[in-house]
């Protein structure tokens, strides 16, 4: 794991650098792509190099444990508590960060709801589910972007179809019949 992940921190300071030499500034397109895969990095080698300080730390903690002055060796013991459950969290962290990821993540969502059977109950349980979804779209930062709809007369929705564009993390699409 960790050879995986020193190997994206050195593409990480590769991509770095080829962002600021004029032929790739001069070139939007290699700008661009550089520019994406150092954004997509970013997250995975911050947590990295958050992971590499706590551990340093944690080794200059181990070594003062070591040492025999009484008073260092009770403020490293404090420093292990409070360390350890750290680096152990950042770990769960950089293994959730090197999964990798689902190549839909990257694409828009539409989202279609119906009313189905049910009348105006169903159309107005359709009509809460939508301002549900914008609610949470907008919170999120996507723009949410209505194509089509058909209200009903009582403040329902028949149907609506939906695209929502924005940055998506493992996404679930969901197949409601309302």
């Amino acid at each position: 794991m960790f050879d995986k992940l020193d190997a994206e921190e050195r593409r990480y300071d590769e991509l770095t650098r080829l962002l600021s030499t004029a032929e790739v500034q001069a070139d939007p397109n290699e700008m661009r792509k550089h520019s994406k895969a150092l954004s997509e990095l970013e997250p995975l080698v911050e947590k990295y190099r958050e992971y590499k300080s706590v551990a340093s730390e944690l080794a200059q903690a181990e070594e003062m444990l070591a040492g025999t002055d009484v008073d260092m060796r009770e403020l490293a013991k404090e420093e292990l508590k409070s360390l350890t459950p750290r680096r152990d969290s950042i770990l769960a962290e950089l293994k959730v960060l090197l999964i990798p990821k689902d190549p839909n993540d990257q694409k828009n969502v539409v989202l279609e709801i119906r009313a189905g059977t049910g009348g105006d109950e169903a159309a107005l349980f359709a009509g809460e589910l939508f301002r549900m979804y914008s609610k949470y779209a907008e919170r999120q930062g996507w723009k949410i972007d209505v194509m089509s709809s058909s209200d009903t007369g009582v403040g329902g929705l028949k149907e609506v179809i939906a695209t929502i564009e924005g940055r998506f993390n493992h996404l679930r699409v969901f197949d409601i019949d309302a």
